[in-house]
C-alpha cells in the first residue's frame, strides 16, 4: 500500500515536470499539496484510517485539477496582436512567462 501511495505521489509531479511554464508547476505542486492533505484527512475520518490511500488519490486529482487550472491560466494571459514586424508583415507576442517572443501562429520568433 505504501509503495502505491508514493508511485501515485510521485505520478502527479511527473505531470508538473512536463510543462516549461513555471506557472503550471505551481499551480500542479500546489493542487498535488492541497490534494494530499484533504485526502489524508478524508481518508482517516472516513475509510476507516486509510490515510495514505487517501492521500494518494487526494494528490493525483489535487495535482490534476492544478495542472489544468495552470493551462487555463496560460493560454488566457497571451495577447497574441501585441507587435506588428512591417518586414515580414506579421504580428509577434511577447510571453512574459517564459520571456520570448513568438509568431501570432505560435512559433518561436529569433
Amino acid at each position: 500500500m505504501v509503495k502505491s501511495g508514493i508511485a501515485l505521489i510521485g505520478a502527479t509531479f511527473l505531470v508538473a515536470a512536463c510543462s516549461s511554464d513555471p506557472t503550471v508547476n505551481r499551480d500542479t505542486a500546489i493542487g498535488a499539496g492541497l490534494g494530499a492533505v484533504a485526502g489524508g484527512v478524508l481518508g482517516n475520518n472516513v475509510s476507516g484510517g486509510n490515510t495514505l490511500g487517501g492521500a494518494a488519490i487526494g494528490a493525483v486529482v489535487g495535482g490534476a485539477a492544478g495542472h489544468a487550472v495552470g493551462k487555463s491560466q496560460q493560454s488566457s494571459s497571451v495577447n497574441t496582436r501585441q507587435y506588428y514586424d512591417s518586414r515580414t508583415g506579421r504580428y509577434y507576442y511577447y510571453n512574459p512567462s517564459d520571456g520570448y517572443y513568438y509568431w501570432e501562429n505560435g512559433e518561436r520568433r529569433y
